[in-house]
């Protein structure tokens, strides 16, 4: 039997124009960390129990406080109106369909009040500048919309860089008219509009202040970063290394998870994206302590056949995470814990 998901990343290299799938699909530099993203979550093994009754089986969750059907939600992406004309709308349609949540970009091409109006639960992804000040109208727009978090992304102090090689890039080739429509006014020449590079811990308490929404922080990587997190405010931390598009060589999220998941402890919740493209990886990222896994790639792909591809990808995952579960021997999501092994077993 063919695997539908398996078909998405070719369909939408058939269907875009080579800038525009170039940009969704490459990494940084040499690539590295993109290409192992995946690969990184099937070095680990699942021990299933057994003996236990599977009969009915729980995907439910909430994040921060909203509940989802299942703990698989869209993470933020770019140019998503030049993926497909509905772009966010349909995003956020079949969120609100599936129970799921997105996570817009700051570089949204619609404006937050029409994905608001399609009644998904959504989170605005933010990028600071270098002057705090500029942000504010961003955020505002945001919370008057009914975003219920920020996700503050910190791996991006400049954008990593990409080999682009011959021929026109995505930049040339895109309508300015679907980028940023939400930065109203347009401070993009104002001094200070550049990203900041001097982020810090601050900034988490400085977010909720200013908004009144709980902080997500997206781009950690290390343990000891996680800690400093959570002792700002943070609400929740987010294991993610850009898709592989910020350091290359940066480790996989899949290897990075469990250390960053005990250091939070209880204190937070723990999120984490890459390479993400089944059940299977589902269930291994909720046994090293996620709380919930998002897609970056997989929904772009998808977006390219509109609302329903992108409403069947999340149901297709669904339906594969519920087979993984009832085959672990595990009824709700809480029993996957320690599930997954990595390396020779010792003992158990």
């Amino acid at each position: 039997m063919d695997r539908w998901l398996n078909s998405l990343e070719e369909t939408a290299r058939q269907a875009l124009a080579v800038p525009l799938f170039r940009y969704l699909s490459q990494g940084a530099r040499d690539g590295t960390t993109a290409s192992e993203a995946h690969a990184a979550w099937a070095e680990f093994r699942l021990l299933p129990h057994v003996l236990r009754d599977v009969t009915e089986i729980d995907t439910r969750t909430t994040v921060l406080g909203t509940e989802l059907t299942c703990p698989v939600a869209v993470a933020p992406t770019t140019l998503q109106r030049a993926v497909h004309p509905d772009g966010e709308l349909a995003m956020a349609r079949a969120t609100a369909a599936t129970g799921s949540l997105v996570v817009v970009s700051s570089n949204a091409g619609t404006p937050f009040a029409d994905i608001g109006a399609t009644g998904a639960d959504w989170w605005l992804q933010v990028y600071l500048s270098a002057d705090r000040t500029l942000s504010e109208p961003l955020l505002a727009s945001a919370v008057a919309a009914g975003a219920k978090a920020l996700v503050l992304t910190v791996d991006t102090p400049v954008v990593g860089t990409k080999y682009d090689g011959a021929g026109p890039t995505v930049w040339e080739t895109t309508d300015p008219a679907i980028l940023r429509v939400n930065a109203e006014p347009d401070l993009s020449e104002a001094p200070g509009a550049e990203k900041a590079t001097d982020l810090g811990p601050h900034d988490i308490g400085w977010l909720a202040e200013t908004t009144g929404l709980p902080v997500v922080v997206k781009g950690v990587l290390r343990p000891d970063d996680a800690r400093r997190c959570v002792q700002a405010g943070a609400a929740g931390i987010w294991v993610s290394n850009h898709g592989g598009r910020q350091l290359d060589r940066s480790v996989s999220t899949a290897a990075a998870l469990a250390p960053v998941a005990e250091a939070v402890g209880s204190e937070a919740e723990v999120y984490v994206d890459g390479g993400v493209r089944s059940g299977l990886d589902v269930v291994t990222a909720l046994s090293l302590g996620a709380r919930a896994v998002f897609l970056g790639r997989l929904p772009l792909y998808a977006l390219v056949g509109g609302e329903s591809a992108v409403q069947r990808m999340l149901t297709d995952l669904q339906d594969e995470l519920v087979d993984a579960l009832r085959l672990s021997g595990c009824r709700h999501l809480g029993d996957t814990r320690g599930l997954a092994v990595r390396g020779p077993l010792t003992g158990l």
